[in-house]
Order: C-alpha cells, then sequence, then structure tokens
C-alpha cells in the first residue's frame, strides 16, 4: 500500500514539472506562416503585378478578374478591335444559378459596343434514384451531361462606322461597294428549355425589340451608300422603323460512337413585325446543321456542348465551366485535338405581297458576317445580301501546339432574291 501510495504521489510530481516546464517555454509560432490567397481583386493584382515572375498572373487577373476586368476584342468586321471594360458577377441560391455581365468597348474607329446581360439557370435537382447492376448503361461522355433551363435577358447597343453595301442578289460587282455607318439597339430575352436528354434536344424561343439607324459613311474608299442606291435599291435606307421579332425553333446535339461523331441541329423560326411600315413586315426560316467528326477521343469542343445560350457564362466570363475535369477557364493544351467537319446553313425568307426586307436584316455571304460568323472567307466582308442565302462548308483542322495548328476548308454559297 505504501509503495502505491509512493507511486502515485512520484507520477504527480512529474506531470506537475511537465507543466510548469510547458507553461514557461510555450511553443515558438513558425516564422513562415501558411499561404492564403488574396480574396479581394484589387489584392490580387497588387500580388500577381509586383514582381515579373508573376507577369503571366498580372495578364490573367487584369483580362479574366472578377468583378472588373478589361475586355478587349473585335467589334464587328472592318471596325477595328475594341478595347473596354467588364463589370461581371454571380449568385447561386438553392435552386438558381443568376450571373450578370455588363461591357463597353470602343475602337479607333469611334465604333463602340455596350450591354448588359443577365442568366438565369435554373438547377432544381431531380430526386436521387437507385440503379442495380451495370446492364443497359452506357459509359457517360460530356456531351451527355444533363442540362437545364436557362433564362436570357439583354440589352445591348453596338455603333458601327463602316459598313460595306454591294447591292442585292448574286449579280453584283465590286465596282458596286459602298459604305454605310449603323447604330442597332437589342432589347430583349430568351428561354431554353431541354425535352430529351438522349439527343440533347432543347426547344427555345425568343422576343426582341431592335431598333436600327442608318446613316452615311464619309471618307472611306468608295462612295457613301446614298451616292449610288436609292430606296428602291436598298430597302431601308431611308425608311427604318423599330421592329417587334419573335422567334421560335429546336435544336438537337447528340452524340454517337463513344463522342467521335457529334451533331448540330439548329431549326428556327422568326417573325419580324415592323408597326411603323407594314411593308417591312416578314418571316424568316433558318436551318444550320452541323456534322463534328472528331479524330481524338480527347478532342473537346465546350462551345459544342453548351453553346451561347445555354452556356452559363456571360460573353466575358469563363470561370463557370461545364467541364468536371476543367473547373476553371480552360488553359492552354499540349493534347492532339483535331475534327472534320461539314455544314449547310439556309435562311428563308417569306415577305406578303408587296412587303419587302430591309437591307440590315438581310443575311449576308462572304468575309465575315456582322455578327462574326465566316462564310465564303476569299470574298470581301458582307459581299452577297440577299432574303434567301445557303452555304456549304466543309473542314478539317488539327492542333500543333497550344494555340498553334493547321486548317483546311471549302466553301460554296449561293444567294437568292
Amino acid at each position: 500500500m505504501m509503495r502505491v501510495t509512493r507511486s502515485l504521489a512520484l507520477a504527480g510530481a512529474l506531470l506537475a514539472g511537465l507543466s510548469t516546464f510547458a507553461q514557461g517555454n510555450p511553443p515558438q509560432p513558425s516564422s513562415a506562416p501558411p499561404k492564403i490567397d488574396p480574396a479581394g481583386e484589387w489584392d490580387r493584382l497588387k500580388e500577381s503585378c509586383s514582381s515579373l515572375k508573376g507577369i503571366m498572373g498580372c495578364a490573367e487577373e487584369m483580362f479574366t478578374g472578377k468583378p472588373v476586368h478589361i475586355a478587349v476584342g473585335s467589334i464587328a468586321p472592318q471596325n477595328g478591335f475594341g478595347g473596354g471594360l467588364a463589370y461581371l458577377g454571380h449568385k447561386t441560391t438553392e435552386n438558381w444559378r443568376i450571373n450578370w455581365d455588363s461591357d463597353a468597348v470602343g475602337s479607333s474607329n469611334g465604333s463602340w459596343r455596350a450591354g448588359l446581360y443577365i442568366k438565369f439557370v435554373d438547377t432544381h435537382g431531380k430526386p436521387i434514384s437507385g440503379h442495380f447492376g451495370t446492364k443497359g448503361r452506357r459509359t457517360r461522355v460530356l456531351s451527355e451531361l444533363e442540362e437545364h433551363p436557362v433564362f436570357n435577358l439583354y440589352a445591348q447597343a453596338i455603333s458601327l462606322n463602316k459598313l460595306t453595301y454591294f447591292g442585292l442578289g448574286p449579280s453584283t460587282t465590286e465596282a458596286g461597294r459602298s459604305f454605310y455607318g449603323m447604330t442597332q439597339t437589342i432589347v430583349g430575352g430568351n428561354a431554353i428549355k431541354p425535352f430529351f436528354q438522349r439527343l440533347n434536344a432543347s426547344f427555345f424561343g425568343e422576343i426582341n425589340g431592335r431598333f436600327v439607324d442608318i446613316r452615311p459613311s464619309n471618307g472611306q474608299p468608295s462612295p457613301t451608300i446614298g451616292t449610288l442606291y436609292t430606296e428602291a435599291t436598298a430597302p431601308g435606307l431611308t425608311t427604318h422603323p423599330g421592329t417587334l421579332q419573335f422567334g421560335e425553333g429546336v435544336q438537337i446535339r447528340p452524340a454517337y460512337f463513344e463522342d467521335f461523331l457529334r451533331l448540330n441541329y439548329r431549326v428556327a423560326y422568326q417573325q419580324f413585325f415592323s408597326p411603323g411600315n407594314s411593308n417591312f413586315t416578314f418571316q424568316r426560316l433558318t436551318a444550320d446543321l452541323i456534322h463534328e467528326f472528331v479524330i481524338y477521343h480527347k478532342t473537346k469542343k465546350t462551345e459544342y456542348f453548351l453553346p451561347r445560350d445555354n452556356n452559363p457564362n456571360g460573353p466575358d466570363d469563363c470561370s463557370l465551366s461545364t467541364d468536371p475535369k476543367q473547373p476553371g477557364c480552360a488553359a492552354i493544351t499540349r493534347d492532339r485535338q483535331g475534327t472534320g467537319d461539314l455544314e449547310f446553313f439556309l435562311a428563308e425568307s417569306m415577305t406578303p405581297s408587296g412587303n419587302l426586307v430591309p437591307f440590315y436584316f438581310q443575311p449576308t455571304l462572304g468575309g465575315v458576317d456582322i455578327n462574326g460568323n465566316p462564310s465564303l472567307s476569299s470574298y470581301q466582308d458582307f459581299r452577297f445580301r440577299a432574303p434567301n442565302v445557303m452555304f456549304f462548308r466543309q473542314s478539317a483542322e488539327h492542333s500543333i501546339w497550344g494555340p498553334l495548328g493547321i486548317s483546311i476548308m471549302a466553301e460554296e454559297g449561293k444567294v437568292g432574291l
């Protein structure tokens, strides 16, 4: 009994001594605290731009940072490279992902664009269900990721000081080239509703108010439009009333053979109403059929899986990725990528007796159109213009390294009055 008491007393004295030693010699803090990423954009800029080592991170923050960054890009063909600012942000709730984006850019020739874009993505989840075994299950590929309903609201104004007009129809000549300026404001919204996941199919609808103003463009290599053309040869030259435009359509984007064949079919029917001049009321049917053949299974085209309307990002943002393996903005890759593409495009305008399609609403072939879509690239921009257009493209491209690659293309097109 005495031995046990002495042992307990000795153990207590030892613990007390250790406690006293610990209190007298507290642990020293680490001389290098763990690094924490700056929370604010200004702090991130100061950190990344403070030395030459961070020049790449500095550039990335300046051109993609949130909530404000520098916005650059081509405004429209022949109107220069624009620069300005973009402001963006997003908010995620239990059932919605909302992001907003505004930008304003101007170019050296005085052209400019400014807009506000708001996107609502319905993220309501489906009930979780069980499944036994793998029989009948297919391997999921990126194109099979489930889509959600998307709603877009937008307001955009664009002013272009240098646009070309060669006349209407297939028989125009380069000698008929003229220049004009245009300002257009678009206010409206659209909605996309998926309805058949196996085909990545969705309905879409839109409503827009379009307000156009046409003006002379002097001091150009060719005469201004009013010198060579009249209201009879350029409908809408002197009269350009406001237009209410509706649109409905369907899009399917299935992928077959383990994602080696991708289809992107889009058919739309649009109605243009001009209360100020009923002669400019018309309808248009468009079909855009794209077939993409993938050379390597690693090839990815995020824009194919989620085009602009469905994409959760705004026009100045890339941070909300649709690829679970690429959570942020896509980086330069050395992966081999290559595709072959076949595309058919048709635009058919329907006008009641005596009505006309304003020349500024007519599709064009040649160079790049006003929306940045290339066609008949060997011709000048807007070279052929008519209410009815048909276009074919065959192309093949292959990456070499990062942004470098090789492309082969053949194009055929026809316009009709």
